[in-house]
């Protein structure tokens, strides 16, 4: 199984990049390309740009990206209840390209995390409420709220209810595959 990974931050400390690297690595036996925002920089998406200048290759390597994978995992970090300017720009050059939905009509584990109580539940409500006319088959989400106090880097999620949660989804995920 190839599964293709990234965090919906460009932040190089992204709290959301290491709940995505943990998620990814559970796993066990499947190829994972982790993919940083930050390698997919672009010009801020207008229709006159797109005009001009037609789509970033930027933009087509990411869409090649996702349709190589068999599963994508997005951890999205959340500004004011919704995604950050650095996905957003990259979900909407990604819808540009010809002949396709943003993510491929992938199966998707999506994630969010964030130093609140909240924990990213909007911007995962948000993503939700997008997926399927984006292309985007969520099997399950998971949010972690007040990550500094919820997620050890060396034990994983160490908020019994939540671990019990988080380990629930990712089992059906896994079952998804077989």
């Amino acid at each position: 199984m190839k599964i293709v990974a990234f965090a919906g931050s460009n932040s190089r400390e992204s709290i959301n990049k290491v709940l995505v690297e943990y998620t990814a690595k559970q796993f066990i036996g499947a190829e994972v390309e982790l993919l940083d925002l930050n390698d997919y920089e672009m010009p801020i998406f207008s229709v006159d740009r797109e005009k001009h200048d037609g789509i970033p290759t930027l933009a087509l390597r990411f869409a090649e990206k996702i349709d190589a994978a068999d599963l994508l995992i997005i951890s999205l970090a959340e500004h004011n209840s919704s995604y950050t300017v650095a996905f957003k720009n990259v979900f909407d050059w990604v819808s540009r390209v010809k002949d396709r939905k943003h993510f491929g009509e992938k199966p998707v584990f999506v994630l969010a995390t964030a130093t609140g109580p909240g924990g990213g539940r909007h911007v995962v409500a948000a993503f939700e409420a997008r997926a399927k006319s984006s292309g985007a088959n969520v099997l399950q989400s998971f949010y972690l709220p007040k990550f500094k106090e919820t997620f050890d880097i060396e034990k994983g999620i160490v908020d019994e209810e939540k671990n019990a949660e988080f380990q629930e989804k990712l089992s059906a995920v896994k079952n998804f595959f077989g």
